[in-house]
């Protein structure tokens, strides 16, 4: 531990005590002792002053006895580390995050008080009582036999809820049957209710705007299915919930759609964009940029009405949607399809013609009252899944009403 200290021989002559020695000129300037050293803390070897230097032998090295002090803790305490000045003041608080801009919160399709949602949906019980009658009449019986089970296919099928649809049913209800153990017709009735709303279910969407301002709504159908009428409904929807809502009458065929279309827009205080005579993509194109520079929530575009296999009016429904594109690089937002639910298995033809051309986002399915053809949500959630928005079950305001699965398949079963 001391190896660094050299020892050396004590002087022959030592002078009295009472006359100091005489230091030669040349001889080295003697160093103060070591101070007292703590013994638990030294070395054995070095308590036994084994290794011990004299205190008239030479000085140690220069710097050892720094190093020593340093090791035992010996003399004054070494200074503190210079601090600096930067270091003595509290570290910087980290910058803020930045706060994310919220997005623009969804507009949901308006919510129906429950009184107002019981009135609705006996409304929708009558208007499919003629559906709805034909199947239930399959369980007045009293036995769960193979004979039940043909003649509900015979009534589903005439309820054009289609092959594919009526197999996947009368399946799903056999199960559901040998699972419950049901022997009772009324509750096999309600476990086809069941059954039918598990079908609709991937059809029950709402409608939402306000991620794009404005949400462009572009609204096709066939000749009479009801198209300009639903689009004056859901402007009474929308406007009832306090969005703005700017009309485009863009149907520029028909002589009288412009004007119906005005009709709706004065009732519901609402402004609008026509042209007499003008081409329907040109009247679009202004309707959408007229929506962006007043910042107007919805932008609802009435296309005229035609039908499927007239491709050259299908062609002038694709460009109207390119040219919606050039006045807004996000649009249109929703492609909706006005269906006649009187038209049975028609209808699903016409969501797969305009599915394929405008791909369609939503449905309107119009005049469900007095149709004995309800079923047919059944084969388009079976074949082509498009979501229903609304249903409508007369000509009334609030005859148009937001589409809920179980809702439709305990009304078309009640």
């Amino acid at each position: 531990m001391f190896s660094f200290f050299k020892k050396k021989p004590l002087p022959s002559a030592v002078p009295p005590a009472d006359e100091p020695a005489s230091t030669p000129a040349s001889a080295p300037t003697q160093h103060a002792p070591v101070p007292e050293i703590d013994p638990q803390i030294i070395p054995e070897s070095a308590a036994r002053g084994s290794d011990a230097a004299p205190a008239s032998g030479p000085p140690a090295a220069p710097g050892a006895m720094d190093r020593l002090r340093q090791m035992f803790g010996a003399g004054k305490p070494a200074p503190a580390p210079a601090v600096p000045a930067s270091a003595a003041l509290p570290p910087p608080a980290p910058p803020a995050a930045p706060v994310p801009v919220p997005a623009p919160m969804p507009v949901p399709a308006p919510a129906v008080p429950p009184a107002e949602r019981a009135h609705w949906l006996g409304r929708l019980k009558a208007g499919l009582r003629k559906t709805g009658s034909s199947i239930s009449t399959v369980f007045t019986g009293t036995k769960i036999d193979e004979a039940l089970y043909e003649e509900l296919e015979d009534a589903l099928l005439m309820a054009d809820t289609g092959v594919k649809a009526t197999q996947h049913l009368l399946t799903d209800l056999k199960r559901r049957v040998k699972e419950t153990k049901a022997t009772d017709p009324a509750a096999v009735k309600e476990l086809l209710a069941q059954s039918l709303a598990d079908l609709l279910q991937p059809l029950e969407k709402p409608l939402v705007i306000g991620q794009f301002t404005p949400t462009v709504i572009m609204v096709a159908g066939v000749n009479g299915a009801g198209k300009t009428t639903s689009i004056g409904k859901l402007t009474k929807h929308l406007a009832d919930e306090g969005a703005s809502v700017l009309l485009a009458a863009a149907d520029t065929y028909r002589a009288a759609a412009r004007e119906q279309l005005g009709v709706w827009a004065t009732r519901n205080t609402v402004e609008i964009v026509s042209q007499q005579g003008g081409d329907p993509a040109a009247v679009s194109f202004d309707a959408v940029t007229a929506g962006k520079a007043r910042k107007k929530d919805v932008v609802l575009v009435d296309t005229a009405g035609r039908l499927p296999t007239q491709l050259h009016l299908m062609e002038e429904l694709k460009k109207i949607r390119r040219v919606v594109t050039k006045a807004d690089a996000t649009a249109p937002h929703e492609v909706l399809l006005v269906i006649d639910g009187n038209t049975g298995q028609n209808a699903l033809a016409q969501v797969r013609a305009f599915d394929d051309a405008l791909q369609l986002t939503g449905l309107i399915v119009t005049k469900l009252d007095g149709t004995a053809k309800g079923g047919v949500l059944a084969a388009i959630a079976q074949e082509r899944p498009v979501p229903v928005y609304f249903i409508g079950v007369g000509e009334k305001l609030e005859d148009l009403e937001t589409f809920n699965a179980r809702e439709f398949a305990q009304a078309l079963l009640s």
